[in-house]
């Protein structure tokens, strides 16, 4: 099967190009006070090391805003600030370096306001994203409508008044907190408009909540074709957010290259710790930064000889564990034998004897 993307205007943001057949690239949020200049670098090249492509920020008041522009010096992600109920700071923001600015038509919606915002991102020549939620958006339609009507009018509104401004520098997301009212709204507003869409689900709570509503909602959309950027937001480190959105990515063949890990979920005939195993392997992989190549390397870690040997050939480099230890394939052919103790060290050796770390 192959996903046709939907064709929509290409935005770009930083360095980085959206929409259209563009890759899909990964968002998420720092979590520090943007004032708090060390720890939000440190915080954004963590993100970046992970996988991040685009990161935003929170600029609740002047000193957030005058931070900007140092974190933007110390860092390489194009950075996004998020503005709530004051114009005067997304001016700020835009004049402290930032790449793209997100305003809320739920808050800031006065035509004096957005002219004035519209006019300082002509000149430093970046983008608007318009970014709507479901706890804020106001009715621009009959409150009886559904939660995704009432998006995407809301948002097809202040499209409007800003395409009057001569304006069309824009990035589109229109985020409920359940799946259902979610996938409608995308698929309501990528036939109104042409422009590329940043895909979320909002206040999903906790990672196993957040990552499954996101999963589904997100997995529904972009094998349709909708969807340019994408974040997963969760009640936990920001780390979480991105590992999530890459395996969505990766299980969908939106993201090439890397390393994909097969592994079974084990039963009575396992002989071993497999999930410990699994879980070390996935941690030490996930903290190295791998080559992005047409395909990936994929890796099993199976935990019987049931399926275990079949796998384990199928893949380009596994494991099958039986009673007293495991046989390690490459390409499908027997390597060695491999003891449990051994076995993330052998297989991170063999995967860097690749050249993918």
């Amino acid at each position: 099967m192959e996903i046709k993307r939907r064709d929509c205007k290409v935005i770009k943001i930083g360095d980085c190009l959206i929409g259209a057949k563009n890759p899909v690239a990964i968002q998420s949020m720092t979590k520090t006070k943007t004032s708090d200049i060390d720890n939000t670098v440190k915080q954004i090249k963590q993100l970046e090391e992970a996988g991040c492509q685009i990161v935003r920020l929170a600029v609740k008041d002047s000193t957030d805003a005058a931070a900007l522009k140092k974190i933007k010096a110390k860092t390489r992600l194009p950075l996004v600030a998020d503005i709530h109920f004051s114009y005067r700071l997304a001016i700020a923001a835009i004049e402290n370096g930032v790449d793209k600015i997100r305003l809320n038509p739920g808050n800031i919606d006065k035509p004096r306001q957005i002219k004035a915002v519209i006019g300082a991102l002509k000149a430093a020549k970046i983008p608007l994203r318009i970014g709507l939620n479901s706890g804020s958006v106001r009715d621009v339609v009959s409150r009886k409508s559904s939660m995704a009507d009432k998006l995407v009018a809301a948002c097809m509104h202040y499209v409007k008044m800003i395409e009057k401004l001569k304006f069309t520098n824009i990035v589109i997301s229109l985020k409920a907190n359940n799946v259902l009212d979610t996938v409608e709204a995308y698929r309501k507003i990528a036939k109104a408009c042409s422009y590329p869409l940043h895909l979320g689900v909002t206040a999903t709570g906790s990672v196993y909540n957040g990552i499954i509503k996101s999963s589904i909602a997100l997995g529904s959309l972009l094998l349709e074709g909708i969807g340019d950027t994408i974040r997963v937001s969760l009640t936990d480190n920001p780390l979480e957010e991105v590992r999530a959105a890459k395996c969505i990515l990766e299980s969908l063949g939106l993201r090439s290259g890397g390393v994909q890990l097969i592994s079974c979920p084990t039963c009575g005939r396992c002989e071993l710790d497999l999930i410990s195993i699994v879980k070390d392997l996935e941690t030490k992989l996930a903290a190295k930064e791998y080559k992005q190549s047409a395909h990936p390397l994929k890796v099993a870690v199976m935990g019987c000889v049931v399926n275990g040997p079949g796998e384990a050939k199928e893949a380009d480099l596994g494991v099958a564990f039986g009673k007293g230890g495991g046989i390690l394939f490459s390409q499908g052919k027997i390597v060695k034998k491999v003891l449990v103790k051994n076995c993330v060290k052998t297989l991170l050796q063999e995967i860097n004897s690749r050249k993918y770390l």
